[in-house]
């Protein structure tokens, strides 16, 4: 069986220490199709180790139940609270590590590739993503902005490797 003949899961990952969106999609040919998706929020009132040991138990936990093969993390912009910064470090941390640990390749892409990739301009507002989310994946059905994120960053992942198959092919 050719590489065009079977689909592979993408596990997309929008990082936050409040709320981690994930999402799931599959990709056959230049056919995507909607898996899975939710948002991760640890209990505030937890510890800072504790609130990313769930955030990284919570990712391995999606990575079980839905087996992707590769795994794709949104960068994240420049906070000007250095402290805001360097939590949100933390979380994108456990995103990178918890795909890793489990033997996923793991991609980097910044919020304006995604942005581009799912509404065709890197400027694009968080309702904007939402809606060609609905769009694009009709059977998610309502998402959170968290998850929505987290699809868009999966799909950028799509095509982005349906690129490089393309440009390998060539």
């Amino acid at each position: 069986m050719n590489a065009a003949n079977h689909s592979v899961r993408i596990l997309g990952l929008d990082p936050g220490l409040r709320r981690t969106g994930w999402g799931v999609v599959a990709i056959e040919g230049a056919r995507l199709t909607h898996i899975a998706h939710g948002v991760i929020a640890p209990d505030s009132g937890l510890p800072f180790a504790e609130r990313l040991l769930v955030l990284f138990e919570a990712i391995a936990g999606v990575i079980d139940a839905h087996a992707p093969r590769e795994a794709a993390v949104e960068e994240t912009f420049m906070n000007t609270n250095a402290q805001s910064a360097l939590k949100l470090g933390h979380a994108r941390a456990c995103c990178l590590l918890a795909p890793a640990r489990a033997g996923l390749p793991v991609a980097e892409y910044a919020a304006t590739v995604v942005k581009k990739a799912v509404v065709g301009t890197g400027a694009a507002d968080k309702s904007q993503v939402g809606f060609m989310i609905a769009r694009l994946l009709p059977t998610a059905g309502v998402t959170t902005a968290d998850a929505a994120d987290a699809l868009a960053v999966a799909i950028a992942h799509a095509h982005a490797r349906r690129a490089r198959t393309f440009l390998g092919a060539a």
